[in-house]
């Protein structure tokens, strides 16, 4: 049975909001486990487990307090209501916002490992060639920790396309809106149209795979690099 329009509808705003996510988090995330990866600050800690908070909170706790917090009487609400940005919760705006933070440790820690497991002697050796930290980063640090960029990559397109309670909280289940892959089965299995649900389920479930293979031949080509 072919997919109908608003299951592909569904797919291409699910491919949208990963690929914006992604693209956001990585410029989001870089400087951030760069900053992690380095600092002896005491802030470290209380950054740390911000950042890795959504991995242990329910989807649906973190859904909420977004939901809250985009909402007209919320905090940030409020500031977008006072910029003449109205509300947004239940959009897409919304929806980007809430996939950035709930996906944010899958980019973060990736970068992190990778850039501490260059150590500070390619640092000290471009110091000591008279390099800018900023030039030492771009041309030293960020080319060698390629395979963590590419894993944080990954990981957050993939996070984002099987989103479900975050993104359930925040943008309702609008069609072409908010509607995405895992709230459009949702909505197949409540109408009872398994034949569909199994399609859009066949395929997450074939994606799924891919992703977890491609991280597994990232992993075992950076270690024959290695070695």
């Amino acid at each position: 049975m072919p997919l109908s329009a608003e299951a592909w509808q569904a797919i291409w705003l699910t491919v949208e909001l990963a690929t914006l996510t992604t693209v956001l988090l990585l410029l989001i995330a870089t400087p951030l486990a760069w900053w992690l990866s380095g600092t002896a600050s005491r802030w470290r800690a209380p950054v740390s487990a911000l950042v890795t908070l959504p991995l242990v909170l329910p989807p649906s706790v973190l859904g909420f307090y977004l939901l809250v917090a985009l909402g007209p009487h919320g905090p940030l609400g409020q500031l977008t209501q006072a910029l003449g940005w109205g509300v947004l919760s239940f959009t897409f705006t919304g929806l980007l916002i809430g996939s950035i933070v709930f996906s944010l440790p899958f980019a973060v820690q990736p970068l992190q490992h990778a850039f501490e497991a260059l150590g500070p002697r390619p640092l000290e050796v471009a110091a000591a060639l008279r390099a800018r930290p900023i030039d030492a980063f771009f041309t030293v640090a960020l080319p060698q920790a390629r395979g963590g960029l590419l894993t944080a990559a990954i990981l957050s397109f993939a996070h984002t396309v099987g989103e479900f309670g975050v993104v359930l909280m925040i943008g309702g289940n609008i069609p072409g809106v908010t509607r995405v892959v895992s709230t459009q089965i949702y909505g197949h299995v409540e109408a009872m149209e398994y034949s569909q649900a199994h399609w859009l389920a066949g395929g997450m479930l074939l994606f799924s795979f891919v992703v977890l293979l491609a991280l597994a031949l990232l992993r075992r080509s950076d270690t024959r690099v290695l070695t």
